[in-house]
């Protein structure tokens, strides 16, 4: 049987409630960053239903967090992914991952660079380490592949 993965873009908070729940998971899934995109609204009211909607599922996760929306919401993940990427490869993938869904649906900040420096220093990854691996084309062409 193949190993469970767990496919995930910062950019969808969805994809925080799945991280939140792996505990509960008998087998913990590989965890892949992957360039999925966020949810795509076409005017306020469906953002407003959304946010509506997770905020009721995640109360209802029970061990979740409140939700605080990131502004702004959707927000680009592209530097997230890449460092998300970064840590897969030297097996942080977990914590990093972890700490920077948190940073953005918990502690509603964008996924900026300073703000995946932060969920970084979380995982034990050095700021230099993460601000060069960001900008290299090998972690660029595997974030690539990924999706």
């Amino acid at each position: 049987m193949a190993h469970p993965r767990l496919i995930f873009d910062f950019a969808d908070p969805e994809h925080y409630l799945e991280i939140e729940r792996i505990k509960e998971h008998d087998v913990v899934p590989e965890l892949v960053p992957a360039r999925l995109g966020g949810p795509v609204f076409r005017c306020a009211e469906e953002v407003a239903a959304y946010r509506e909607d997770l905020e009721r599922r995640a109360a209802a996760q029970g061990d979740v967090l409140p939700l605080r929306w990131p502004d702004p919401f959707p927000f680009d993940s592209e530097a997230a992914l890449l460092a998300a990427t970064y840590a897969k490869s030297i097996g942080k993938v977990a914590a990093f991952s972890l700490a920077a869904f948190r940073q953005a649906y918990a502690g509603g900040r964008a996924l900026d660079l300073e703000t995946v420096l932060i969920a970084g220093a979380a995982a034990e990854m050095h700021p230099a380490a993460i601000k060069k691996a960001i900008t290299l084309r090998s972690v660029r062409e595997r974030l690539e592949a990924a999706a």
